[in-house]
């Protein structure tokens, strides 16, 4: 099978040229390990049933003979022999000022039972790359005629009349099938069965093989559905462990500790809220926005199929704004760029806000189409007056002026506002 480039390439090539080992992080099934062998010169499996009792007995007796082998060396899921961890930080720092020596991928971090063998952070040593399901941009879906980074380079440049390839049923149909490599060039049913597995072995066997102790997978299974029932909004702990009992009792520690599991298998991707300061502080929601690090995720575990969405736009809306935080977190990886969210208790809001690690900013509105536009349009025209009369009157520490402001569509053309306002299909934007 051809391997499909990914946009997290160039930042590992980057990072290996930089510190002695990565260590790429991400749900299962992203595409971790296939990218890993890209950047690799030798592989160790450790989940290789074959080899796997040989190597834990090497590694309770001297690990670093599991290091041997040409750099950079992949150790692929190294959280199952732990001891790994502290043997390449060793050895990277015997070897001082080498660069790409290893790289290590891991889809949770070490499990309860086994925490007590990892002695050091790897801090300095080991660098952190993080992962997510693919893009539809590198799934081949959008088109990508509008560069991201070009528009915070240049927000003048000319988008008016840039169309996408996709209807919005196409886009239900990528959304439900979601950013998994293995489902890209399966047909239909594959793509179904291929998200329904994966939901499967995380509540049967992922979370309690994590923590260490017996889980309930039907209690998993009504808080994931809750999630799903829940995501892209602003419901509470409460209301989620509410949602649950009315099928599954389970207590508020317990839901804790399941969804601490969830975060580190890194299956939740919950928005913080952005506070800008520009009203008082008990006028912003601070509450996360529930996500998931897929939409796909969601539809699957509301046990929904993409024709549903026909004739349900309103609640694939949501949906459809987890698939576009998914793309644009994968956009701007380079740029360390983070997503949060606005809204205040006077109605402003904004859908997400992308934060640059260099202070620039874009304030974001989802929207399927149609007569939404204008709503978040105005929305956003909002917010930036909001700001410009604040600056007004603190002269003193003054706030940025968003350097964007897009209204990301499921479909059509794109365009921008006398305003500034850009309106852009998802399908057609790339980093």
């Amino acid at each position: 099978m051809k391997y499909i480039p990914r946009i997290v390439d160039n930042i590992i090539s980057t990072y290996l040229e930089t510190f002695g080992a990565i260590c790429i992080r991400g749900p299962k099934w992203c595409g971790k390990t296939t990218t890993a062998e890209q950047h690799s010169r030798s592989i160790i499996k450790l989940q290789d049933p074959d080899f796997t009792d040989s190597y834990l007995k090497t590694a309770s007796i001297k690990p670093s003979l599991l290091l041997k082998g040409d750099n950079p060396r992949l150790i692929d899921e190294w959280q199952d022999i732990p001891e790994l961890w502290d043997a390449v930080r060793i050895d990277v720092d015997s070897k001082r000022g080498q660069t790409g020596l290893y790289i290590l991928t891991g889809s949770s971090v070490v499990a309860k039972d086994k925490r007590e063998k990892v002695h050091h952070s790897g801090t300095g040593r080991i660098a952190y790359i993080d992962m997510l399901p693919m893009s539809l941009y590198e799934s081949g879906e959008s088109n990508g005629k509008i560069s991201l980074s070009e528009l915070f380079e240049n927000p003048d440049t000319d988008i008016n009349g840039i169309e996408a390839d996709l209807r919005i049923e196409d886009v239900i149909e990528v959304a439900c099938r979601g950013g998994w490599p293995e489902s890209i060039n399966k047909n239909k049913n594959a793509q179904e069965l291929i998200v329904k597995q994966y939901l499967k072995g995380l509540v049967e066997s992922d979370i309690s093989r994590l923590t260490g102790e017996k889980t309930n997978p039907n209690v998993l299974r009504q808080l994931l559905r809750s999630y799903a029932r829940n995501i892209c909004t602003l419901a509470s702990k409460s209301s989620i462990i509410q949602d649950i009992s009315s099928v599954q009792n389970i207590s508020e520690p317990t839901y804790d500790k399941y969804e601490k599991a969830l975060n580190e298998l890194h299956i939740i991707s919950d928005i913080p809220a952005w506070s800008p300061s520009i009203r008082s502080k008990s006028a912003i929601r601070a509450k996360p926005k529930r996500n998931l690090v897929d939409p796909s995720l969601a539809v699957a575990a509301l046990g929904i199929k993409p024709e549903y969405y026909h004739t349900d736009l309103k609640s694939f809306g949501f949906i459809f704004e987890s698939l576009a935080i998914r793309d644009l977190k994968a956009y701007t990886t380079a740029q360390d760029g983070e997503i949060s969210y606005y809204r205040d208790r006077y109605g402003l809001e904004a859908d997400a806000v992308l934060n640059l690690s260099d202070g620039r900013y874009a304030l974001i509105e989802f929207k399927l189409g149609g007569s939404g536009i204008e709503e978040g349009r105005t929305h956003l025209e909002e917010i930036r007056n909001l700001i410009i009369k604040y600056n007004e009157t603190e002269k003193q520490c003054p706030l940025r002026i968003p350097d964007l402001m897009l209204v990301i569509t499921a479909f059509g053309m794109a365009y921008r506002y006398p305003s500034g306002v850009c309106v852009i299909p998802l399908t057609v934007l790339k980093p």
